[in-house]
């Protein structure tokens, strides 16, 4: 989510706010953050409004998924991953092709499609549908919060509720899943 998209993404002061939501909610539970800036030379850095504080890693690429060695090693130093938790631009491109891959590796994908998007809806769409039928989860930042803490008596259930209780944004992501 980087400066020079801006203009170009759809929804995307909602998909930023949705994705400063997960990031919080990262920070309560422990989870550890991986972020990639796609050329940030002439893309710029993540948007001022993305609180990068406590992540693991900040990494620039090229390519466009961000399964690079440097990911890899620090997905290594993680014990026990299994899954892992995807959002950001593009959906058909950066989103996509990380997914594929790690799905490749035997890794499970959840998609967040409320803090993900697209210059064009019509792009976004069909590589969530694509993304769903390859046995990858689609879902929302409220259920990915939910399902991390999986009951009310969880120790940090209460500060995540709190994340929760305004609603994401209910933007035109909507109707275009």
């Amino acid at each position: 989510m980087q400066e020079r998209f801006r203009p170009a993404i759809k929804y995307f002061g909602d998909i930023i706010s949705v994705g400063q939501r997960l990031l919080q909610g990262a920070r309560i539970l422990g989870i550890p953050v991986i972020v990639t800036e796609q050329y940030p030379k002439g893309l710029g850095s993540t948007v001022q409004e993305i609180d990068l504080t406590g992540v693991k890693l900040v990494l620039p690429k090229t390519k466009f998924s961000m399964v690079l060695p440097e990911v890899e090693a620090a997905l290594a130093e993680i014990p026990g991953v299994r899954s892992v938790v995807l959002f950001g631009v593009e959906t058909h491109v950066c989103i996509q092709q990380t997914a594929l891959e790690l799905v490749g590796r035997g890794i499970e994908v959840h998609i967040v499609a409320d803090a993900t998007s697209s210059r064009s809806m019509m792009d976004r769409m069909f590589a969530l549908e694509r993304l769903a039928r390859t046995g990858i989860i689609v879902t929302t930042s409220e259920a990915v919060l939910l399902q991390l803490v999986a009951d009310k008596d969880h120790p940090k259930f209460k500060e995540i509720q709190n994340l929760i209780k305004a609603s994401a944004p209910e933007s035109g992501l909507l109707s275009k899943v």
